[in-house]
């Protein structure tokens, strides 16, 4: 059985600017790993209303899940919510009960729940909620797509609400073998392997140094069993 799909929507033109590094994807993927989610895709867009909506669409339609982050604040470029709302033709509005989550924040901080704050509020028709315990201004899940914040703190709190609604499979694990051999030496014995192994994936990096040419090869999959047999058969025929 394999396990469900999942892509990462990354929303903002800081990121494509190179004024804002991404962690969130580095994040995701390794908290999907650990969940039996495999994540097949990454994307980012600018703060543009047709490509997010576009994006949105698409990954939501290839893959079983989409989780995106940015553009759910309080100021005029933070058009997500609207965009995912529109990729699933569906209305939004200001949402009683993330209202009141907000009055209730404002409150006990002494500010004023003022109209740019409150858009942080607006939610589509029938999505639920994505608690938010670091700044509490909620996400949200339309469909197959979980909407968070950008803020990495806050996607990552985000994130572990998320977790435990969904259904993962196997936990995907890894194995590590060093050789002190060039690729070219070694790709047509890797390619063997890994058609012999065509439930697990075989990956080359290559390494230099002090004039030494040499590759790590990962062999990643959810068999353990599987991954060790694979493991022992690539270390007799390549050797360490």
């Amino acid at each position: 059985m394999q396990n469900p799909t999942a892509a990462m929507l990354v929303i903002g033109d800081e990121i494509l600017s190179g004024r804002t590094q991404d962690t969130n994807t580095q994040y995701l993927a390794a908290a999907l790993t650990d969940a039996g989610v495999d994540l097949k895709e990454a994307r980012v867009v600018s703060d543009d209303a047709d490509a997010i909506k576009q994006a949105a669409s698409s990954l939501s339609a290839t893959y079983d899940m989409v989780f995106t982050s940015g553009g759910i604040g309080p100021t005029h470029d933070d058009i997500t919510a609207d965009c995912i709302a529109a990729a699933f033709n569906a209305p939004i509005d200001i949402r009683a009960d993330a209202r009141a989550l907000l009055e209730a924040h404002y409150e006990r901080q002494g500010s004023e729940l003022n109209a740019a704050r409150l858009r942080m509020a607006r939610i589509p028709e029938g999505a639920s909620l994505i608690e938010n315990p670091v700044s509490t201004a909620p996400g949200f899940t339309l469909g197959n797509v979980h909407v968070m914040a950008g803020v990495p703190s806050v996607f990552k709190a985000m994130v572990a609400s998320v977790l435990p609604r969904i259904t993962g499979g196997a936990p995907l694990q890894s194995k590590t073998l060093r050789i002190e051999r060039g690729e070219g030496d070694i790709a047509a014995a890797l390619g063997a392997f890994a058609a012999r192994f065509p439930d697990l994936s075989f990956g080359s990096y290559p390494f230099q140094k002090n004039g030494l040419y040499g590759s790590n090869i990962v062999i990643r999959g959810s068999d353990p069993e599987q991954l060790e047999s694979a493991f022992k058969a690539l270390s007799a025929d390549l050797g360490a």
